[in-house]
């Protein structure tokens, strides 16, 4: 898998453009069948997708200058009651104010991939594959609100996966080779419940997803401009944080 790192490199960009925007869909729509296949999918678990990824390779960014949040997802547990649904529990932290939250995931679409993707050299050609996919979901996280300076993260969910050969639901990690391979892109807003106004949120592995294109910028590996880079981005972030 690929290594992060943060490059000091200084972006020559005036101003912040909303048409400028990166990462804002994982696959291309072309690739992707348009018909919601999500009842096919109704006896799948993905609960096992969203928190597989080594920490250090989830990355986010809340407000407007882009300050650094870290993210741990601690527990995901499909609602048996309602299939479709995922009771998570997790973590927050941005300048050191660590915070407990509770929510849900909830897939609202699945689409299949037109043409399955087999990787370098094919290596998975052979691996008994049956599908490969994308799935949207809502999210919803609510932090505590007896700790410091909590609020609430809402948002859209795009992740890739597979299913092989048991039958079992598998993070997509086939295509991470490529420089522009991203998953599980959290995209959304977080509301503070002291002044009830919004702050842009969006984490995911390995870059950050939805933000404006002189922010990252590494061709093979997330590369912080130095435009951003006094946002949180200059120390590596405690490992076990959220313990």
């Amino acid at each position: 898998m690929k290594n992060i790192i943060v490059f000091l490199f200084f972006f020559n960009i005036n101003a912040f453009s909303q048409s400028n925007i990166c990462r804002s869909s994982i696959w291309d729509n072309s690739e992707l069948f348009q018909k919601n296949e999500i009842d096919k999918y109704d006896n799948y678990d993905f609960s096992g997708l969203w928190n597989t990824t080594e920490n250090n390779a989830v990355v986010g960014v809340i407000g407007d200058n882009y300050q650094r949040i870290l993210i741990k997802l601690t527990s995901i547990k499909r609602n048996e009651k309602n299939k479709t649904e995922y009771i998570v529990h997790g973590k927050s932290s941005v300048k050191s104010n660590i915070c407990d939250f509770t929510g849900t995931i909830t897939i609202v679409k699945i689409q299949e991939l037109k043409k399955l993707k087999f990787g370098v050299d094919d290596e998975y050609k052979n691996a008994g594959i049956k599908s490969q996919g994308l799935l949207a979901a809502n999210y919803k996280f609510v932090e505590n609100k007896s700790q410091k300076n909590t609020g609430e993260f809402q948002g859209k969910l795009q992740t890739i996966f597979y299913i092989d050969k048991h039958n079992l639901a598998k993070y997509n990690a086939i295509e991470s080779y490529r420089d522009n391979y991203f998953n599980n892109a959290f995209v959304g807003i977080w509301k503070s419940n002291n002044s009830g106004k919004d702050k842009i949120c969006n984490w995911g592995d390995y870059r950050v997803p939805n933000v404006n294109c002189d922010f990252d910028i590494g061709a093979g590996e997330l590369s912080i401009s130095q435009k951003y880079i006094k946002n949180g981005w200059e120390v590596k972030p405690k490992q076990n944080w959220w313990k």
